[in-house]
């Protein structure tokens, strides 16, 4: 089922800006949470490095992983690429600051690229998991993390939904920073902010349609309305 009008979503912002919605890591830096998830990435799991910025012989091997994630050794591998930013983002951490990390792992592991890749590692539980899964590339986390608070959220959920490339994905990133609210950056690349398609089962699609058509309201209206609810329990 696909809703295209949107709901009225005020009470819903309101509601929203009620809730804490984590849009940063909670966990410690270096643990391997997603990675060493069997239910996220199966036998892989096993190969999950915990990375501890407090013991020099796991920092040595956080600088070897960087040096080898930085030379390009395994772009197509997104979980090594998860592993390379916790590297990098408990390289950082041990070593004080980016431009120590980047002298410590040495060769194509340059300040830039050890700060985009950390930042990667400091995406809530909830993108992070996703880039796991493949259904957010690794590439496009590094533009997803430039971005801060809520807007960071709808973002990573926008380039699932909307199917946004890597581009697109850089160039939302790009506005919002500059000051674009993200409902309009994300309509100048055709994707409307919230709208999801979901499937229902024949007899919830009936009721929701006849209950949207008594009350003269739109499905998406009483979706949010019944999430809302759901959510606060």
């Amino acid at each position: 089922m696909t809703d295209n009008r949107p709901g009225n979503r005020s009470n819903g912002r309101d509601h929203a800006d009620q809730r804490s919605i984590p849009t940063d890591r909670e966990s410690p830096v270096g643990a391997p949470v997603i990675r060493g998830d069997e239910s996220v990435t199966g036998s892989r799991a096993r190969e999950a490095v915990q990375f501890d910025p407090d013991d020099p012989d796991s920092l040595e091997e956080a600088a070897e992983t960087v040096r080898q994630f930085a030379s390009g050794a395994t772009d197509d591998d997104h979980l090594f690429m998860l592993r390379g930013a916790a590297a990098c983002a408990a390289l950082v951490r041990g070593e004080g600051s980016y431009k120590a990390a980047a002298e410590r792992a040495g060769d194509d592991a340059t300040v830039s690229f050890i700060r985009k890749w950390a930042r990667v590692h400091d995406l809530p539980r909830s993108v992070r998991k996703q880039v796991a899964l493949g259904a957010i590339a690794p590439t496009a986390a590094k533009h997803i993390a430039r971005v801060a608070g809520e807007a960071r959220l709808l973002l990573a959920w926008a380039t699932i939904d909307g199917e946004l490339t890597v581009r697109d994905v850089r160039s939302v990133a790009s506005a919002v920073n500059d000051g674009t609210p993200i409902d309009q950056a994300l309509a100048d690349h055709d994707v409307t902010l919230g709208r999801l398609e979901i499937g229902l089962s024949p007899s919830t699609y009936r009721d929701l349609r006849r209950r949207a058509s008594i009350d003269d309201v739109s499905p998406g209206d009483i979706v949010t309305s019944a999430l809302e609810e759901y959510f606060d329990e």
